[in-house]
């Protein structure tokens, strides 16, 4: 994908510059975003919906690209445990996006596309422009803000560092802050992309050439992240692809091989390039404690939001471990917090996935 996106569907321009952690201001800055259900006449039940990395602002709806279903549509909608009969669900794409939001590939103040010339951004800066597109949509309150995982550290980000802005949060498989073995894995998709030819120093935009390879690869590392070895174990095993034998050879002799192959190629018609590169960078910058003295339960201090953090059991890449310390942090800062660990056998995945008892705990968690 080497545009940006020309999409239907709402956005927002900010009437004030960006404020960036880098120092830096980004403006203009668009904030493409998606809503559902009715913003009631107070404005006292809007949800606010932060989405993953590869996520994007159609959270219940169809993708305009893919024409897939929305990527939390089993979640939100009328009767379904984020209840749009009740709610007024936002959903925005991040800066540093590709759909609609500003971001690497937009126009700079040249007219040509930022490229590497974008501003390295941060998950607090990702929130900073979504409290901004609060504000001018004239909601000072949320009634819950609900994340999983990078979405979750925005949350967390939210409720870190405006407080007053909700009354609920909904973590779920997420962490507080990166450690080391994610950032390595995102650093090798971040490096399969640069390796690219394609690449060109991140200015491919309208070259008719873009990295296409080099992030199909690291969309196939980082799938690997968000499955477990049961899942996969089930559902591929050692079978072989539409072969009898082995072929001696480097084709997809696996049906797994194949499957992230096929993840891989998928991607790259939704997604670019440069995001990719700029929204793992965030992610690996996120720690929480870092932004409050090394302290992570001084992030909360004072808070008066309830907390519901849910994990998985099969999770590795943000597992049960990080949720429990997160939740020592919130009760060490005198918040009132809830924490579940559930069974599901998909991984990190679990959360996008058909996980019933998530089902339950985000409808008990969001009840009047």
């Amino acid at each position: 994908m080497a545009t940006t996106q020309v999409l239907a569907g709402r956005s927002m321009v900010l009437p004030q510059p960006l404020p960036l952690d880098s120092g830096q201001a980004l403006a203009p800055v668009t904030v493409a975003y998606e809503t559902y259900g009715e913003l009631a006449p107070d404005r006292a039940n809007a949800v606010l919906v932060f989405h993953a990395l590869t996520g994007d602002q159609y959270v219940a709806s169809t993708h305009p690209i893919t024409g897939k279903p929305g990527w939390w549509e089993r979640m939100i909608g009328p009767g379904k445990p984020i209840d749009t009969d009740r709610f007024h669900v936002i959903c925005a794409n991040v800066i540093g996006g590709c759909m609609g939001s500003t971001g690497p590939a937009s126009p700079a103040d040249d007219g040509q596309p930022y490229g590497m010339r974008f501003p390295v951004i941060t998950i607090r800066d990702m929130v900073r422009a979504q409290v901004a597109l609060l504000a001018e949509l004239g909601i000072d309150r949320l009634y819950a803000a609900v994340g999983g995982s990078m979405g979750g550290m925005q949350a967390l980000s939210l409720a870190a560092h405006w407080p007053q802005l909700t009354d609920r949060l909904l973590l779920v498989a997420c962490t507080a802050q990166m450690g080391a073995q994610n950032i390595a894995f995102q650093e090798v998709g971040r490096q399969s992309i640069m390796a690219d030819p394609n690449w060109q120093g991140g200015a491919y935009y309208g070259t008719g050439k873009a990295p296409d390879a080099g992030l199909a690869v690291a969309r196939m590392a980082a799938h690997i992240t968000y499955l477990s070895e049961a899942s996969l174990t089930e559902k591929f095993g050692r079978r072989l692809q539409n072969r009898d034998s082995k072929s001696f050879g480097f084709d997809a002799d696996f049906q797994i091989e194949s499957y992230l192959r096929y993840q891989g190629i998928s991607f790259i018609s939704r997604f670019d390039a440069n995001s990719y590169l700029y929204i793992t960078r965030a992610m690996s910058y996120f720690d929480l404690a870092e932004e409050h003295s090394g302290r992570l339960a001084d992030a909360f201090a004072g808070t008066t939001a309830r907390f519901c953090v849910v994990s998985f059991d099969t999770d590795w890449l943000y597992p049960t471990e990080q949720s429990r310390r997160l939740v020592h942090a919130l009760s060490a800062a005198g918040a009132a917090v809830s924490f579940v660990e559930l069974s599901a056998p998909y991984g990190h995945d679990s959360f996008l996935l058909d996980v019933p008892a998530l089902d339950r705990v985000v409808t008990g968690f969001l009840a009047w």
